[in-house]
């Protein structure tokens, strides 16, 4: 069926009818072309040619995908492709994404727009989108076979939506849905207020928690894992290769992110408090909002926190899973600690005499400061520097990077903070008191020994 707008009935801001196929050599021309962006790098936020104003998000690790007025609608136009993604320098993956990367493109629409998002199947298999927690008519809400047939490989389809509400949504397939999201297919989708000086911010970060089960060596991910992922990523990307977060000191910050992993995410800012300001669900309520380091993000939920930048420095931002801050883990490896390899190492050297380096007999720091060689396309369990020497971290690890004095649209990387003289940590080299005795434990002459007998019944239990 070729849509036109006689196709469509406004009812409650909605259209009513379904998600349709494009199709002919006329309705082909209309479709807008489909940018794309191949660079693993944050691109610069969007401002809007025209409509209503409002302050564009930064994608971390992404862009926002432009959009064409067309009379009454904004046209977008996703294409559903094989990628390739560098998850961190040293290693990429064979994904599955939109517009030449997964995640794919920011979407960012303002409240009470009508949209029409064409979607481009490039795949080897059929496809939907589905627009996760918007209101949309049920013939767009793309789940394949429920609410409409599959976009199969070749096709184009069209959805067509009046945007009800602003907050911080998501996209992604709802067809073959495990494989598909395992291989790294979806994206953001913003609705920033009719009004623009609603929930207003200076810097406003998006991104997606995603996983990945690559084994070294490998370049596509297993997509029957179902827990025991190796990779964990801010947007299909691991630290060192997640971008810094730049901001000012005294900005008003909003860090938006949602969970399309198998697990939960307890993410955590270093030296600042924010507030849980919105949901998939909407917006949260001042009176309802308290101040926390520390939110939870379910499978499935967004969260947006915010907070001002008041204290100048590099500050860690991470998920606060130990094993989510690591790259490519081994699971079945031992625990060495507290014993003696060195016999061990010897024996090992006689038939391996320059293959061998045991290491975990002290704790794992030795692993991010030796340098040694790996498996092709992998990445260090640990890995990372900062100014004062390995960072030790992996995955779902970035840094908050604030500082006075930066322009609006700022967000290159400012170096290292340079620490005011005396406010770093150091090791002490004065003298030492000795260690101070507890004080003895004085027995109460009125104090009544007890002993508790456990009573038995007729089979002893």
């Amino acid at each position: 069926m070729t849509v036109t707008r006689r196709n469509f009935i406004a009812a409650s801001g909605f259209a009513l009818a379904g998600v349709s196929q494009v199709t002919g050599r006329v309705a082909a021309a209309a479709i807008p072309e489909a940018p794309t962006q191949a660079s693993p790098l944050m691109q610069p936020p969007l401002y809007p040619s025209s409509g209503q104003d409002y302050q564009p998000v930064v994608t971390l690790n992404g862009w926002t995908l432009p959009w064409r007025r067309n009379g009454d609608w904004k046209e977008f136009h996703l294409v559903a492709e094989p990628v390739v993604r560098e998850i961190a320098p040293g290693m990429k993956a064979h994904l599955w994404g939109y517009n030449g990367q997964s995640p794919g493109p920011t979407i960012e629409t303002v409240e009470g727009d009508k949209v029409r998002i064409f979607v481009t199947n490039k795949l080897p298999e059929h496809t939907t989108i589905h627009w996760h927690g918007m209101p949309v008519p049920n013939g767009m809400d793309g789940v394949g076979g429920l609410t409409q047939p599959q976009i199969k490989p070749g096709q184009t389809f069209v959805y067509e939506f009046e945007i009800r509400r602003s907050g911080t949504f998501m996209y992604h397939p709802h067809a073959d849905e495990m494989l598909q999201m395992a291989m790294g297919m979806m994206g953001f989708f913003v609705v920033h207020p009719k009004d623009p000086s609603l929930h207003r911010v200076d810097r406003d970060f998006v991104f997606l928690l995603n996983a990945y089960d690559i084994e070294p060596g490998s370049y596509v991910p297993k997509v029957n894992t179902m827990l025991d992922f190796n990779l964990w990523t801010f947007n299909s990307r691991a630290f060192p290769g997640i971008d810094h977060m730049v901001v000012g000191k005294d900005d008003k910050v909003r860090i938006r992110f949602g969970n399309l992993t198998m697990t939960n995410h307890p993410i955590h800012l270093h030296g600042h408090e924010f507030e849980v300001t919105c949901t998939d669900g909407g917006w949260t309520r001042p009176e309802a909002r308290w101040p926390e380091v520390t939110v939870d993000c379910a499978v499935g939920q967004m969260r947006a926190v915010e907070f001002i930048a008041a204290h100048p420095g590099d500050w860690a931002f991470h998920c606060h899973k130990s094993h989510h801050t690591m790259n490519a883990m081994g699971h079945d490896v031992k625990t060495y600690v507290g014993v003696d390899l060195k016999s061990m190492q010897q024996k090992i050297s006689k038939v391996i005499p320059d293959g061998y380096m045991p290491m975990g007999q002290a704790g794992g720091a030795d692993m991010a400061e030796m340098e040694m060689p790996l498996p092709d396309n992998t990445l260090p369990m640990m890995t990372g520097y900062g100014q004062y020497g390995p960072i030790e971290m992996g995955g779902m690890f970035t840094v908050l990077k604030v500082r006075e004095g930066l322009d609006r649209n700022d967000y290159k990387d400012p170096g290292w903070f340079k620490h005011p003289e005396g406010t770093v940590a150091r090791e002490w080299k004065g003298e030492l008191a000795s260690a101070a005795e507890a004080p003895p434990i004085k027995n109460n002459p009125n104090d009544v020994e007890m002993h508790v007998v456990k009573p038995t019944g007729p089979m002893n239990h």
